[in-house]
């Protein structure tokens, strides 16, 4: 291997390894968990490697050197897989949540015991904001700031709503989760529509691409030849 791209390989890995500017604070709490960082630096050495291999000598030092920083910066800002996977499950369990707790509202018990109730019958990624939501309750936090732990959930903004203004009543926070539960479901079922459409549009392309040349080799090109045989 060349001296340029030992020392290109030797930068790329000493800048990946530092840490970014803001490491040195402290942590957000509504920081991403940072996963897979040896997979991710693997990735952008990768990729730097490859592109100056294609350059090659003079620019592509520099090129690969870019190409790497850039591809872990994009890494670093992608949402992780089990991140994504908790919030999806937390948005399908909020229609039930809601009707859960709606029916344990309307039942006499009071607002923190109803949330735990449904926190422990759902379980999963919305069962532990819930929980969160009802312990805050319990040790005399306010409203607004007890139902923040739902603020991640997709979808969940118009139930924070509708619990802070009805924090006084539980019968009514009963009547307007009832609402939100069906407003939640018939939106659900809009996405899912649509996706489908989108879907099948997505499907006529390839179809469309394998098609057109079939046609052509199957229809035309005969029919050419024999034109052109005649013809000679």
């Amino acid at each position: 291997m060349s001296g340029p791209v030992v020392a290109m390989c030797t930068l790329v890995a000493a800048l990946l390894l530092l840490p970014p500017p803001g490491r040195l604070r402290l942590p957000r709490p509504k920081a991403r968990p940072d996963s897979g960082p040896r997979t991710r630096l693997l990735l952008s050495m990768l990729a730097g490697l490859a592109v100056a291999g294609l350059i090659g000598t003079g620019w592509g030092v520099p090129a690969g050197l870019a190409v790497a920083v850039g591809t872990d910066r994009f890494l670093r800002g992608r949402e992780p897989a089990d991140v994504r996977r908790e919030r999806q499950e937390a948005l399908a369990d909020l229609p039930l949540g809601a009707d859960l707790l709606a029916a344990a509202l309307k039942g006499g018990t009071a607002v923190d015991r109803s949330i735990g109730a449904v926190a422990e019958a759902l379980g999963g990624p919305l069962g532990d904001r819930l929980q969160r939501t009802a312990r805050s309750l319990r040790l005399g936090a306010e409203p607004a700031e007890a139902w923040t732990h739902l603020s991640g959930v997709p979808d969940a903004e118009r139930l924070i709503a509708a619990a802070v203004r009805s924090s006084a009543s539980g019968g009514a926070l009963a009547g307007a989760l009832e609402r939100l539960a069906g407003d939640l479901r018939a939106d659900r079922g809009t996405a899912i529509e649509a996706a489908a459409q989108r879907a099948g549009v997505l499907i006529v392309l390839p179809l469309g691409l394998c098609f057109l040349p079939a046609f052509v080799l199957a229809g035309l090109v005969p029919t050419v030849i024999a034109l052109l045989s005649r013809a000679l």
